[in-house]
């Protein structure tokens, strides 16, 4: 089937390769029931489809299933009217076309005799053996008797966890709700759009997540059918009015092959018609259709060396539009398509956009994981090879980063209106982004993510007490929103007592985060005791951070030695002395010796009204390293520019130097001073700290403070 077939009911033609096409079965659905006393030859349909793919499958299998499934639904009618066998063929010719191995069709065959006959899951095993047993129990529903209005929110649950350990349980479900949205004509209209929602909010986003575009896109047209009839009456009226007229994307294909062919390059080129929810989009974002607007261009090659030969002939011999180029060949989409695109100007100033893959690149973009074949083999033809990991539970090599997000999810949500719910928000986030952890690893988020997320997906419970974050090297708050490619480290807190506050739940964007945070606030209704997201956590220090912006007591001048024995002593402010600067002291009221730097220009006051000095020198120099806190005032000259402040406080954090006081003066032509008092717990670590400030971009010059003192 076409992934982009403007009708729905009509076959697309056959240009020199076999189409996937769906929606010839799904005429009755859209042009009304079809009169059919009886299926001749049903289970050659199947066998056809079959063989189509896989030229040497067993079919003996196949038969024996249908004899099963044959026999047991004898006498059960469709509310259509027709026997009930109709509808497991017609599931499994579905999925047959798709490609679907051996072992899939045999369990869709049987995927409602244990739901809706005397077929037990016993007997299934037993002719069948344990792995189509596993799908046939994953697709079958729990009973209402039992349920009660949990029974569909639960049956989901219960797919999506058979899922996790093997995603053919869903493209089961996948090509069954399909084959219901097309003959759901026979249902009251209220039930129609009960229906069409839970497809649309629930089932639409898994088959686009699974990269199941050839059932995503009938599905989205048949809910669009039944939830917007006008709207899709007047779509269907603006793709009728394009049929019967010059269509430009012929004379631009044509072009096309003429290139490709004077390159030397073997391809295929075609014209996909856009589905029905494809053109109204078009149509609701540019308002009035171009004639280019109703189809693309495919290109299919051999290899994907060639699938960049083309794009080079095409921009070279025709005028790209740059800004629709996107490469997902090199950065596949999260549900494993494949493709370049891109857009051309043809001769009459038409603009084509362009899809460049392989055939097998196409094929996945078609069917998605049906695609792949069986997940436990490695050829993904041979029979099946159950893995079975020290839990217990099959291990899906196939198992995306999302699924497993959800199957985490889902243990937190043991009420079934909160899963329901939960699970609706997730789905509606289609796209996902990788970021990377310090330790090497990876963590799939959704996109518009946050920090918050990112510290529940990485510690899950431990999260509670994250206070921030670094994200690319930079410190940053917990609402950060992240990036794909972005690098990530969070910050934990020592006191296990911390815990996240109600703003978090602001930030958060995964289910998993969102429950968590929840749960721990029901916990401690009187208040969470953890910090704002952006609220600056002066106090706190990271488990697995070497630096934190501290607050540290006050004036010490330990280490100081002066010429009167006896004396308190104190480092002035207005130089802040540290070693290995040559200090002098003066005496102030009180019989205490400030110690300046002889540079300071208070000394020159002082000394200019006769006050006497006081000899002062540092106590050890050899052990100015020691452990003894040293305050030191710096003056950053700088450009200004977005994130000077964060860049800054981030370069004297990583010199674990503790911030005690900050001013920033008004720009002044483009120019800022920064004022730093600062506290150093290592004297000697002074040079590197001013030099790992200019490094900074934008600063020009880090200096000492040289501020004039208050009188004595």
């Amino acid at each position: 089937m076409s992934a982009e077939a403007a009708n729905p009911g009509a076959p697309l033609r056959k240009r020199g390769r076999a189409r996937i096409d769906l929606r010839r079965l799904g005429r009755v659905a859209l042009l009304g029931p079809v009169s059919r006393d009886r299926l001749p030859d049903a289970i050659g349909h199947v066998a056809d489809a079959h063989r189509a793919h896989h030229p040497d499958a067993d079919l003996a299998i196949l038969s024996k299933a249908y004899v099963l499934a044959e026999s047991s639904h004898r006498g059960q009618m469709r509310k259509s009217g027709e026997p009930y066998i109709t509808h497991p063929l017609a599931v499994t010719l579905i999925l047959a076309e798709l490609g679907a191995e051996t072992t899939t069709l045999t369990a869709s065959l049987l995927h409602d005799t244990v739901e809706d006959t005397e077929v037990t899951l016993d007997q299934v095993r037993k002719e069948f053996g344990d792995e189509v047993c596993y799908l046939v129990d994953g697709v079958t529903k729990l009973e209402k008797v039992d349920y009660g209005a949990a029974a569909e929110p639960e049956t989901f649950r219960k797919m999506l966890v058979a899922t996790g350990n093997d995603v053919r349980v869903m493209s089961i479900k996948l090509a069954d709700r399909l084959h219901n949205m097309r003959t759901l004509g026979v249902m009251r209209p209220e039930k129609q759009a009960r229906i069409a929602k839970v497809t649309r909010d629930v089932l639409i986003p898994l088959a686009e997540r699974l990269g199941v575009q050839a059932l995503k896109t009938e599905l989205e047209d048949l809910v669009f059918a039944i939830l917007h009839p006008e709207e899709y009456e007047r779509t269907q009226a603006l793709i009728s009015a394009w049929e019967g007229a010059q269509d430009p994307l012929t004379e631009i294909a044509d072009s096309v092959r003429t290139t490709l062919r004077d390159a030397g390059i073997n391809a295929e080129v075609v014209i996909r018609p856009r589905h029905f929810v494809s053109v109204h989009r078009v149509r609701i974002k540019r308002g009035e259709m171009r004639g280019t607007d109703f189809g693309r261009l495919l290109v299919l090659v051999g290899e994907d060396a060639d699938c960049y030969a083309v794009l080079g002939e095409l921009h070279t011999c025709f005028t790209p539009v740059i800004s629709e180029f996107k490469d997902f060949i090199a950065a596949p989409k999260f549900n494993l398509y494949q493709s370049l695109h891109t857009a051309v100007v043809g001769s009459e100033g038409a603009v084509a956009e362009v899809l460049i893959r392989t055939h097998r690149m196409h094929k996945v973009a078609e069917a998605g994981v049906v695609a792949l074949g069986n997940p436990y083999t490695q050829d993904g033809t041979a029979a099946a090879q159950q893995l079975e990991p020290a839990d217990g539970e099959r291990a899906d090599p196939t198992r995306p980063g999302w699924l497993s997000r959800l199957l985490d999810w889902q243990e937190s949500a043991t009420d079934s209106d909160t899963f329901w719910a939960t699970l609706r928000a997730d789905l509606a986030q289609d796209r996902e982004i990788t970021v990377f952890r310090t330790d090497g690893g990876t963590l799939g988020l959704p996109a518009g993510a946050s920090c918050v997320d990112a510290a529940y997906a990485q510690y899950g419970d431990e999260a509670h007490g994250c206070i921030g974050a670094r994200v690319n090297g930079r410190l940053a708050t917990l609402s950060t929103a992240l990036n794909d490619g972005d690098t990530v480290q969070l910050l934990l807190a020592q006191d296990a007592s911390s815990g996240p506050s109600p703003e978090w739940l602001d930030h958060a964007r995964t289910p998993a985060a969102r429950i968590a945070i929840t749960r721990w606030l029901d916990a401690h209704p009187d208040g969470a005791q953890g910090p704002r997201p952006d609220a600056p956590k002066p106090q706190a220090q990271p488990a697995d951070d070497v630096a934190g912006i501290r607050s540290r007591a006050a004036d010490r001048a330990a280490g100081v030695v002066v010429d009167m024995p006896g004396a308190p002593v104190r480092l002035a402010g207005c130089c802040t002395p540290v070693p290995p600067d040559t200090i002098i002291g003066f005496t102030v009221r009180g019989g205490a010796v400030t110690v300046h730097r002889e540079e300071c220009p208070a000394v020159a006051r002082m000394r200019g009204t006769g006050r006497a000095a006081v000899g002062a020198r540092w106590d050890d120099p050899g052990d100015w390293s020691g452990t003894t806190d040293y305050k030191v005032t710096l003056v950053a000259e700088s450009f200004g520019r977005p994130r000077l402040l964060a860049d800054l406080t981030e370069a004297i954090a990583t010199a674990d130097a503790a911030i005690v006081s900050a001013t920033v003066e008004p720009p002044s032509e483009q120019r800022v001073r920064h004022t730093y008092t600062l506290q150093l717990p290592d004297a000697a670590g002074l040079p590197g700290l001013m030099r790992a400030m200019r490094d900074v971009p934008g600063v020009y010059d880090v200096s000492r403070a040289q501020q004039p003192a208050a009188a004595g």
